[in-house]
């Protein structure tokens, strides 16, 4: 309800218990302040309720407030995460550097020498391998005189060139003579892996490299029963000599099915034994 001031000559219009009128807007227009009830609570009566938009995320309260907690925590930690990362990644380009520069740890290598050629061929092998492989145990037949010889001259040329170098000489009874029975050889053969089983276990190789000679075999059963018996794993590496180039040897036969890599210098042997390797010559 609409009345006017006691003031003659001026007609103000006031609505009861309102405040000082917007400037510039008329009362008429205004909600008045005490509406009536209407089955909408929500609603005024006469008059839309006035609800402000929210302004969008990035300005006001609002905004400030959808970044507050987790999302807020990570918008603070992501720059001191660039900081630190390249504090984080010096040390382990160090470690790596270190770890880079350090040398091979040395690896007991057992060495099987046979007379004649498969002497020559083995220690053209071994003069391809680094000062790591230490210490060599050289294994070979109690009757071979030949191998001790030359085993003997190659370890002192190679003292030159690496003067902490150590070897071991050993014999085992010879598995099987040249033309000898295949009886007997049988029996020969059970008689060396007995004798080549303890010393086997003495020195323990991480690697047995050989290359064909009948001595190879009892040693290489002998690592094989220290292997199954959970005492010493040795890795066995065999090479067949480069005179077969058609057949495997009988020691190669043998071993081919036990040893862990089987190397063969002839690609014709290669497609005839799958799971051999083939390198072209390497002696």
């Amino acid at each position: 309800m609409l009345y006017f001031s006691g003031t003659r000559g001026t007609q103000t219009p006031h609505t009861r218990g309102a405040q000082t009128p917007h400037k510039g807007v008329p009362h008429t227009l205004l909600p008045p302040t005490a509406p009536h009830r209407s089955r909408h609570p929500h609603r005024v009566h006469g008059a839309r309720r006035f609800e402000p938009r929210r302004p969008p995320y990035g300005g006001g309260a609002t905004a400030a407030s959808a970044r507050s907690g987790p999302g807020r925590a990570m918008e603070l930690l992501q720059p001191a995460a660039l900081l630190l990362l390249p504090l984080l990644l010096v040390p382990l380009a160090l470690v790596a550097r270190r770890r880079s520069g350090r040398r091979t740890p040395p690896l007991s290598l057992l060495v099987v020498a046979g007379s004649g050629g498969h002497t020559t061929e083995i220690l053209r092998l071994l003069s391809c391998l680094s000062e790591s492989y230490s210490p060599r145990h050289y294994v070979f037949a109690d009757s071979d005189k030949m191998s001790e010889a030359k085993i003997r001259s190659f370890e002192q040329k190679r003292a030159e060139t690496f003067p902490k170098s150590q070897f071991t000489l050993h014999r085992i009874p010879r598995s099987r003579e040249v033309r000898q029975s295949w009886i007997s050889s049988v029996v020969t053969t059970l008689y060396s892996i007995l004798y080549s089983l303890p010393l086997t276990n003495k020195l323990k190789p991480d690697l047995i490299l050989c290359n064909g000679p009948g001595t190879c075999v009892p040693v290489c059963i002998s690592a094989l029963l220290l292997g199954l018996l959970g005492i010493k794993r040795s890795i066995i590496v065999y090479v067949e000599s480069i005179c077969r180039v058609e057949t495997l040897s009988l020691s190669g036969k043998i071993l081919y099915y036990f040893s862990d890599y089987f190397i063969v210098q002839w690609p014709h042997l290669k497609e005839k034994y799958p799971k051999s390797v083939y390198l072209g010559r390497i002696v």
